[in-house]
C-alpha cells in the first residue's frame, strides 16, 4: 500500500464518528473567471438529498450567506446568478448537519479578457485546455499564456492545451491578448492519480476551525 493510501486509511479509522454525507459543487459554464453580467449556474451534486445541501459563499462584503439571501435565485440545491464584481469570492455547499463540499473560488472582472480554466482540480495524466476570451470579439484571437508570472506559450488561436498534466503544472495562470488586455489570474490544482484523501471542516471566516466534519476518499 502506498504511503498516501495508508495515511488516508489511518485518518478514516481514527475519525469513524465523522458523517458520510457528501456533495460536490459544480459550476456551469465550467470556469473560474467570468465577465460582469455573465449568467452562472451553481449546483450541489448530492449523494444524499436528505442532508439538505445549501449553497453559501464568502465575498469581500458577505460572510457565509446562502443563495437567495441578497444574491442569486435558489431552487433546491442549485443557484442561478448574474454575476458582478462584488460576486467574486469562495462558494461551497453546506448541509444542515454541518459538512461542506469542495470550495470554488470565482473571479468576476470588469475587464475585457478572461481565462477559462478548470474550476475543479485536474487529475494527473489528464489533458487540460485553457481558453483566453474577450468579451466583445471572437475567442480565437492570438494570446499569450503565463504561469506564475512567466510566459509559457503564445498561441495563434487563443487556446492552449497541456497534455498529460503533472504536479509541476500546478500554479497560477493568466493570459494576455494584444490590444485587449490581460486576464485575472486563476490557480489550477492538480490531484494525484492514486487515492486522494480530502478532509473538510466547518467553514468560518474563510478558514477551517478544529472540528473536522467529514473525511472521504476519491478513487
Amino acid at each position: 500500500m502506498k504511503e498516501t493510501s495508508l495515511q488516508c486509511l489511518l485518518i478514516l479509522i481514527s475519525l469513524l464518528s465523522c458523517t458520510t454525507h457528501q456533495a460536490r459543487l459544480t459550476v456551469s459554464p465550467s470556469s473560474s473567471q467570468f465577465f460582469e453580467g455573465d449568467f452562472v449556474s451553481l449546483s450541489c451534486e448530492e449523494d444524499d438529498s436528505s442532508a439538505g445541501w445549501t449553497l453559501r459563499r464568502n465575498t469581500s462584503k458577505q460572510q457565509r450567506t446562502q443563495c437567495g439571501d441578497g444574491w442569486g435565485e435558489g431552487a433546491g440545491s442549485s443557484c442561478n446568478i448574474t454575476v458582478f464584481l462584488l460576486d467574486s469570492g469562495v462558494y461551497w455547499c453546506e448541509s444542515r448537519e454541518g459538512p461542506i463540499s469542495n470550495m470554488v473560488n470565482l473571479t468576476v472582472t470588469g475587464g475585457s479578457v478572461i481565462l477559462q480554466s478548470p474550476v475543479l482540480p485536474v487529475m494527473e495524466g489528464d489533458g487540460v485546455t485553457l481558453l483566453c476570451k474577450t468579451k466583445t470579439t471572437p475567442s480565437n484571437l492570438p494570446a499569450a499564456f503565463y504561469k506564475d508570472g512567466s510566459l509559457i506559450r503564445k498561441q495563434p488561436t487563443g487556446h492552449m492545451t497541456i497534455q498529460h498534466v503533472s504536479r509541476s503544472d500546478e500554479g497560477l495562470y493568466k493570459c494576455d491578448i494584444s490590444g485587449h488586455g490581460e486576464s485575472p489570474s486563476s490557480w489550477i490544482t492538480v490531484t494525484g492519480d492514486t487515492l486522494t484523501c480530502l478532509c473538510f471542516c466547518r467553514f468560518q471566516h474563510s478558514q477551517c476551525d478544529d472540528n473536522l466534519m467529514t473525511v472521504f476518499a476519491l478513487f
